[in-house]
Parts: structure tokens; C-alpha cells; sequence
């Protein structure tokens, strides 16, 4: 086991309920499976289910079975990211189902990588609409019941903020979309530093193989280049097990979360070796 710093405050997260979006396939079904390992009551929220599949393979009926069948308590829903209605009704019945509310997980997202010249509105209001507003619209419907809780986590999937060209310059609409969740996540952890509610972004330090960067970058990106998603579900719960006044307005990668507890990041890799890893985007060159 990863060796903890001394003095560290953690807490256990058995008993808690967390709400993840996008958790039908990749990084939110792996966070998922990793919160349900802990105990946590897990509600999942996608629009890929049973009876409306989506163009990527993968479903929260589908995840909701693998967390059943190792004892895991689920609840599995299907909704639209982009429905204010859908929303309020996923959370409403996880405080109806389980009690209450004290994690939000945002993940859902939209990829478009066209240049502004090219992009249509309506890929736009996609992007913004899954990315920007989405994960604003759930942390907002789920605020009244994280402000009851005595630790609450919003968890998004974002990356940290620069305005290096490189990032900016080939898909702005893209980039911007993303940008703006990471400032929600400086935001909100101002609004909220007394509540607490905690608020951080957690972005990958390299490739990680989802069924998306498989479809966008090819297998061989997937297969040899990319680590497990299981790195960003370890550093997820790491992250979400910290006191909420301790760690709140970060935005962190999920190697910086995992070497600062002596983690060996070798055995997430799904390749040969290190250097051949495909960098993450939105960082700094290594």
C-alpha cells in the first residue's frame, strides 16, 4: 500500500453517498467502482443505459451490475446532462434512496477539438452545455444537501488553468468549455470555505485508456501509450478521503496526488515503459 505522509487527515468514506456523472464507461465508471470498494453508496448518472445505448459501448445498468455483484450499493439512472429537470430528479432520488448527498463527482464531458473557424453552433452549446454548464447545474442542484454534510466533496474532472496558446490557439471552444470548469472549482471553493464544502479538480497526467481516447486516438494510443483508468479512481478517492477545510480549490493531476503518497505510478502503465506514455493535455511540457 502507498505510504501516507505523517499527520495526514483522512476519513474513512464507508456509509457516505457520491453522485457521479458520465459514469458509464471510462473514468467515471472506474471512480465509481472505486468509491463502491469503499463503501460508499454510489448513484449513477449517464445517458447511456440499458434501453438507450450510446455510440461508445458501455452503461450504468452495466456498471451498476459489476458494483452489485461485489456487494456494492447502486443506484443507477439515466438522464440527459444538458435537462435542468433530469438534474434536480437524479438528485432528489439519491436523497430519497440513500439518505442524503456528500459527494459530487463531476465527469461527463463533451470532446470537440474543431478550430473556431469550422465549429458550428451547435457543437458549441454541446461542449459548453455538457462541460461548463452541466457540471455547473449539478453542483449547484446538489449544494443544499452538501452544505448538510460533514464532509462534502464536488470532485471535476478538469484540468489546470493556462492560457499557453499551444492549448488555446487549435480549439479554443474546446478548451474554453473545459477552462471553465476548472474556474468553477477556484470559485466554489471560495464561496464555500467555511461551509465547508470542498471543491477540486483532478485532471490525468498522462493518457488514460477510455473507450473515448480509443475511438479519437486510435488502439495502439489505448493499448501502449496510456495508463489504467484505475489511476484516476485511486487519486479521486485520495483526494475525496481529505478533510474538506484541509483540501479545497486545488487543481491537481493524479500523479501529484498519488507520488505524494509514495504510489508507484509504474503499475497503472499499460505499456512497456514510462517515455512511452502519451502526455495528458492541457500541461506543461515534462
Amino acid at each position: 500500500m502507498p505510504r501516507r505522509p505523517e499527520g495526514e487527515a483522512v476519513t474513512p468514506l464507508s456509509g457516505r453517498t457520491a453522485l457521479v456523472t458520465g459514469a458509464s464507461r471510462g473514468i467515471g465508471a472506474a471512480i465509481a467502482r472505486r468509491l463502491a470498494d469503499e463503501g460508499v453508496k454510489v448513484v449513477l448518472f449517464a445517458k447511456s443505459g440499458a434501453g438507450s445505448p450510446g455510440r461508445l459501448p458501455g452503461s450504468v445498468d452495466e456498471v451498476a451490475a459489476d458494483i452489485r455483484s461485489t456487494g456494492g450499493r447502486v443506484l443507477p439512472v439515466v438522464g440527459d446532462l444538458r435537462s435542468d429537470a433530469d438534474i434536480d430528479s437524479v438528485v432528489e432520488a439519491a436523497v430519497s434512496t440513500f439518505g442524503g448527498l456528500d459527494i459530487v463527482v463531476n465527469n461527463a464531458a463533451a470532446f470537440d477539438t474543431t478550430p473556431t473557424s469550422s465549429i458550428t453552433m451547435k457543437r458549441y452549446d454541446l461542449l459548453h452545455g455538457i462541460n461548463a454548464r452541466g457540471a455547473f447545474a449539478m453542483t449547484r442542484a446538489a449544494l443544499p444537501h452538501l452544505v448538510t454534510s460533514d464532509h462534502a466533496h464536488v470532485l471535476t474532472i478538469s484540468p489546470p488553468l493556462t492560457i499557453d496558446p499551444r492549448w488555446l490557439g487549435p480549439h479554443t471552444a474546446y478548451t474554453v468549455a473545459k477552462y471553465a470548469m476548472s474556474l468553477m472549482t477556484i470559485g466554489l471553493a471560495a464561496e464555500h470555505a467555511e461551509t465547508p464544502v470542498a471543491a477540486n479538480s483532478l485532471w490525468p497526467g498522462a493518457s488514460v485508456a477510455t473507450e473515448a481516447i480509443r475511438t479519437i486516438l486510435g488502439d495502439e494510443v489505448a493499448k501502449s501509450r496510456s495508463r489504467s483508468p484505475k489511476i484516476m479512481a485511486d487519486a479521486a478517492v485520495e483526494i475525496l478521503r481529505r478533510e474538506p477545510r484541509e483540501f479545497t480549490g486545488n487543481l491537481v493531476t493524479d500523479e501529484d496526488i498519488l507520488r505524494a503518497i509514495g504510489a508507484d505510478l509504474s503499475t497503472y502503465r499499460l505499456g512497456s515503459s514510462e517515455s512511452d506514455l502519451s502526455p495528458s493535455w492541457f500541461l506543461e511540457e515534462r
